[in-house]
């Protein structure tokens, strides 16, 4: 195929768009691969059209390769499916619902698990029927509150779904492993570095997760790893918890006047004042520490965290385990007395507890862990009191920050943190979904068994984006040869025709070769503009027809390494062709 810049719908810009926070959304939109339409929602011109259909084409062959079947669905789908399901009630405001003229009740999917389940229900019965994975490419729709990032964080993408069914679990595991495999070829082909981690299933239910992220400074998600191959989503960490200590022998506890000590910084330095040979620090402390809870059905529910004061609560973690309920700040203390702002404690919490007040504690508070908290007092705090001893609580939450240093759950060394964007997301489901729209088959002993199944995503807008932000240079893109919008840029320079029809017969012999070709012929156009637009276009080679024209030779650069070498007129086209196809 051969382009021409004359006539190809494109505009570049030589200034960031105002909106543009990161580097692939600035460049995308200066190149004129992507415009604005909304918040959180863009429009693909040609060249950024070609690319994203590069990426949905190796996510094609290698789902197509793994077995998978391809089908489509529509967009705009019934409330009922997701009404069994729950998630019509737990998605909350991240989901656009409407009404038809006759006032029923649809939603844009964000996700198709419900309508896969039926399908499959509809169509097959059998365990002969199975396994069987069926996936499409098409756009979703979530109610970001906050897009941003250009591609990376919209209200409207493109996402590669696909669904496993199996008739028990060592058929899901096998197609749960398919799919992995799968997923390391796709992105081997994209030229994406990406991690493989540990991650929580929230929503989906499940087993087993995992992500596959890219490692970026601009990345949302934080995960951990360590030297020993460990690697989680920082909200799948789990805390390595410390043996229980004897209570025997331990102190009593004891309450001091503590005036003035708001923060957990106050209270250590009057602690170390009093008691200069204890060794108090701030992890010393027990911090207690409210939110409130919105549920699924609009009640509000006060939850107490207990977590050593050298510890923040890390939101994201928080969240990932009370999903589906959504956190908010506390506020109404006057509705709770037994919360002393500032000064609370463990004694007067727990389900069993007067103020039947939820209290989860950090997994590091263990049996005979000594703590210095609240005294439920204003200006009071107690020393040494001792977990199992003096205070109980409901449970254990892993909801406090995980810090570079600490030590793997696995016992594989101290964790390093690090950020990344999620490109690919895959999860065990089990039965979650089979149970609640009943897809049952026959076995092979002819009784009806719930069948097991998997869920599979791969972000293939992301994906642009992430090759965009982890290829480009100061000059502008540089695409990888797979998913290049084109193979080849021919420019043409100066005003001489013999230049403009030299440049057009290399680009037809190219493109007859079985090439794409980008030919800059814009006839009143400066070298160095065109020069500028061929590097912020980042075609992963370029031919300059110019000035050497005269002497037999040809420009040709590799947009990567920045490697020039000059090439003679005759034979152009094959040396093109050695350097394209390697």
């Amino acid at each position: 195929m051969l382009l021409t810049m004359s006539t190809l719908f494109v505009r570049t810009l030589r200034d960031d768009p105002a909106d543009a926070e990161v580097p692939s959304h600035r460049l995308l939109a200066r190149a004129g691969y992507i415009r604005r339409a909304a918040p959180g929602g863009f429009t693909w011109l040609p060249l950024g059209w070609r690319v994203l259909r590069n990426v949905e084409r190796i996510v094609r062959e290698e789902m197509d390769a793994m077995g998978a079947q391809e089908v489509h669905f529509p967009a705009l789908l019934p409330r009922e499916p997701y009404e069994a399901t729950g998630r019509w009630t737990e998605y909350g405001d991240n989901i656009f619902r409407l009404k038809d003229r006759k006032g029923a009740d649809f939603l844009l999917g964000p996700t198709h698990e419900e309508m896969f389940t039926l399908l499959v229900k509809d169509l097959y019965g059998s365990y002969k029927d199975l396994p069987l994975s069926l996936y499409q490419i098409q756009t979703k729709y979530r109610d970001e509150a906050r897009p941003r990032a250009g591609l990376f964080r919209t209200r409207e993408f493109v996402m590669k779904d696909s669904y496993s069914f199996d008739v028990d679990d060592a058929g899901q595991e096998r197609s749960y492993t398919a799919h992995r495999e799968a997923y390391t070829r796709i992105f081997d082909r994209l030229g994406l570095d990406y991690v493989i981690v540990s991650a929580m299933s929230g929503a989906m239910g499940g087993s087993r997760s995992e992500e596959f992220l890219t490692p970026t400074p601009i990345g949302e998600d934080t995960f951990v790893r360590s030297a020993g191959g460990y690697a989680a989503n920082v909200e799948a960490v789990t805390t390595v918890v410390p043996d229980p200590i004897p209570l025997e022998g331990l102190p009593a506890a004891h309450v001091e006047d503590t005036p003035d000590t708001p923060t957990i910084d106050t209270l250590v330095a009057v602690a170390v004042e009093r008691f200069p040979d204890a060794g108090y620090t701030a992890a010393s402390t027990l911090k207690n520490v409210v939110v409130q809870l919105r549920h699924p059905d609009g009640t509000a529910e006060p939850l107490v965290i207990g977590l050593p004061g050298d510890r923040e609560v890390d939101a994201k973690r928080l969240e990932a385990v009370v999903h589906p309920a959504e956190v908010e700040p506390f506020t109404d203390f006057a509705a709770h007395p037994a919360l002393v702002k500032g000064y609370i404690g463990p004694q007067a919490l727990g389900s069993d507890s007067a103020s039947g007040i939820r209290y989860l504690v950090d997994p590091r508070v263990v049996p005979g862990t000594r703590w210095i908290t609240g005294a439920n007092e204003p200006g009071k705090h107690v020393f040494d009191l001792t977990a199992g001893r003096d205070f109980t609580w409901d449970g254990t939450i892993e909801a406090a920050e995980v810090r570079a240093g600490d030590p793997a759950p696995d016992g594989s060394g101290p964790l390093e943190l690090a950020r990344g964007v999620e490109m690919g997301h895959v999860f065990a489901l089990g039965r979650k979904f089979a149970e609640a729209l009943d897809l049952k088959v026959l076995d092979e002993n002819g009784k009806l068994v719930t069948v097991t199944m998997g869920s599979y995503g791969v972000g293939v807008s992301r994906a642009v984006a992430a090759i965009a932000e982890s290829t480009h240079d100061e000059l502008g893109l540089v695409w990888p040869r797979a998913v290049a919008p084109a193979d080849v840029h021919v420019v043409a320079t100066g005003k001489d025709a013999a230049v403009f029809e030299a440049a057009r017969a290399l680009s037809e012999e190219l493109v007859a070769a079985g090439l794409t070709v980008l030919y800059d012929d814009r006839p009143k156009v400066s070298p160095g503009v065109k020069f500028k637009d061929a590097e912020l276009l980042g075609m992963p080679t370029i031919v300059t027809v110019g000035r050497g024209l005269v002497d037999g030779v040809l420009e040709l650069r590799d947009r990567a390494t920045g490697e020039r070498e000059e090439i003679p007129v005759d034979g152009a086209a094959a040396a093109v062709l050695a350097a394209v196809r390697g």
